[in-house]
């Protein structure tokens, strides 16, 4: 039942034996009367169920048109047909990556063209608001409070009603990161509803739900400059009508095309009784082919490019010059692309440099001999929002650049190819909660991959100090600098904070503090790169340093431990160091 009005599969839920026995079992241990937790019962499913009415979803469709008409959409089709066809005997659950409010309306279109049946989206209750509230739950959207940790009616009913909806084999959708990408790059999944669906799954007598992994690109966006805002210490602005309107209103200039494409989809069910830790497992695997999903758009390249240059304009040649390396890599390791781009011309790259000069994210100084570009000083987290949704597939690569740094840089002698390997490792542990890492004989494998690219003879050369140094100046192409300057830069200013904190960390102060501190380390040149002022990378600094057991005031010689973390980061930012000034003598000669 998944039709109807809502007041009457809000009442069918309640009526629901698992959920009349949970709220008994609650009213019993919580000491209050079961009439009480049946009516908080009855108000938590009213606000939670959705339908589909047909004229609703007409509206919400045309209101949908007019938010998208800055995009063309381009789509994976024969994707949406094998999942179609997989559809005739399973549920689906599409779970996308979540770069704009804008995602529900570029992908439930498609899904409808395609002839699936309708999708129940869930999402969170701040959008719940007039009147898109109302009519959104005549179209399918279940509104879900963001916190419900200290709720058990309100768990019980998302229990019940996530089992009601997997009895019914509804399809379902939502964000596995659990809100918006501030950065660009995936975030880690949130496994709450997740698990709530793993729970219905077992309980249920269904043959099995496929999960489906989608992955939604944009050459640019309106929303990204307050996202950016945001992470310098700008307070978001409440959604509600105003809101709405002024969202709408910006999407009146076209910004080129949002890419939609479809990872492999992961059975529930096989997962579910074979491994332990199933649901973690789950996440991990779906944003995994969410990223291996993902196009690279020629807008993700071009900021790839500006980015690693400390602020030096390029000029056309330039630009081309360091991409030309770029696409050959690409073509090696038959990464996705979007469209059919190939910037088989000087006239390619600059198409998307205007681009991004007609929003503003670059700028273009044609007054000397030819025009240069640079990413504006002040939009350079924009320019990386836009590079980082491609970074995941040059991240091994940067790695690897690393690791031959390092031994460039070691005493000859020894067991060089082991010691590249603890490097590679103790990498790996560094960025752990910036990237999805594979398990360690994949990332060995993977790393011989990328070694093999670099230099064919690499297993037969060895790696000897002056042979790894030799190495890493003939590259045609350096990443490091490109791909991980800005993130172990903003770790940098979170591990000089901690040295210099003494008692308890009040994380969200100490993360609004390291904005200041971070700009002065700018204007001082002590980091480079203006993209790793941003909460949102300190954030992620500070929980690699819980994980370290670098929070807790009272751990054992914790001073020592935290000026190690220091040091450790100083040391790597001193590798990426080395390798900018290899490519920026590159582009000079």
């Amino acid at each position: 039942m998944t039709s109807g009005r809502p007041t009457d599969l809000a009442e069918a839920v309640l009526r629901e034996p698992d959920l009349q026995a949970g709220l008994a079992a609650a009213a019993a241990e919580l000491g209050r009367p079961l009439d009480d937790l049946r009516e908080q019962a009855r108000s938590c499913l009213h606000e939670m169920v959705a339908v589909h009415d047909d004229r609703a979803s007409a509206a919400f469709d045309r209101m949908g048109s007019w938010f998208s008409r800055a995009y063309g959409v381009q789509v994976d089709r024969a994707g949406l047909r094998e999942l179609r066809a997989a559809n005739d005997r399973f549920a689906l659950v599409f779970l996308p990556a979540h770069k704009s409010y804008l995602d529900p309306v570029v992908l439930q279109p498609l899904l409808s063209a395609a002839g699936f049946p309708p999708t129940h989206l869930l999402g969170g209750i701040n959008l719940s608001f007039w009147p898109m509230g109302p009519l959104a739950r005549r179209t399918g959207v279940i509104y879900i409070r963001r916190s419900f940790a200290g709720d058990p009616v309100y768990k019980l009913c998302v229990r019940a009603y996530f089992r009601h909806l997997v009895d019914h084999r509804a399809n379902l959708e939502w964000y596995i990161e659990g809100g918006r990408s501030r950065t660009g790059k995936l975030r880690p999944p949130r496994l709450g509803l997740l698990a709530y669906l793993a729970d219905a799954v077992r309980d249920s007598q269904v043959e099995d739900v496929l999960l489906v992994p989608v992955s939604i690109v944009y050459d640019q966006l309106h929303e990204v400059a307050l996202m950016a805002a945001e992470q310098r210490g700008g307070r978001k602005r409440p959604e509600g009508l105003r809101w709405l309107f002024r969202f709408g209103r910006a999407q009146s200039t076209g910004l080129g095309t949002a890419h939609v494409r479809f990872g492999e989809p992961l059975a529930v069910r096989p997962r579910l009784s074979a491994e332990p830790h199933a649901v973690d497992k789950l996440a991990f695997e779906v944003s995994h082919r969410i990223n291996q999903a993902t196009p690279i758009t020629a807008t993700a390249l071009v900021t790839l490019t500006l980015l690693g240059m400390k602020g030096r304009a390029l000029t056309l040649s330039d630009v081309s010059a360091i991409l030309e390396p770029l696409l050959d890599y690409v073509a090696v390791r038959k990464l996705p692309t979007a469209g059919t781009w190939e910037f088989a011309t000087a006239a390619d790259v600059g198409r998307t440099l205007d681009q991004l000069v007609a929003t503003g994210v670059a700028t273009c100084f044609g007054g000397g001999r030819e025009p240069v570009y640079a990413v504006h000083p002040d939009r350079d987290l924009e320019a990386a929002f836009y590079r980082n949704s491609a970074i995941h597939f040059f991240v091994n690569r940067a790695i690897t650049e690393l690791v031959v740094a390092g031994l460039a840089g070691r005493p000859a002698g020894g067991e060089p190819m082991q010691a590249a390997w603890v490097d590679a490792l103790a990498l790996r542990d560094l960025l752990k909660f910036e990237f999805f890492f594979g398990r360690k004989a994949e990332f060995a494998d993977q790393l011989r991959e990328e070694l093999a690219i670099v230099d064919p003879d690499w297993d037969r050369r060895g790696g000897e100090p002056a042979v790894a140094a030799a190495g890493l100046r003939g590259l045609r192409m350096h990443l490091a600098h490109r791909v991980l300057r800005s993130f172990l830069e903003a770790y940098r200013v979170v591990a000089d904070q901690l040295v210099l904190t003494n008692g308890p960390v009040d994380e969200e102060r100490f993360v609004a503090g390291c904005v200041p501190v971070a700009r002065q380390y700018h204007l001082q040149q002590r980091i480079h790169s203006p993209e790793s002022i941003s909460e949102e990378l300190f954030g992620t600094a500070l929980k690699l340093a819980g994980n370290r057991g670098l929070l807790d005031p009272d751990g054992a010689d914790l001073p020592r431990r935290r000026a190690a973390f220091a040091a450790e980061i100083r040391e790597v930012l001193a590798r990426i160091e080395r390798i900018s000034d290899l490519a920026l003598t590159a582009v000079q000669q």
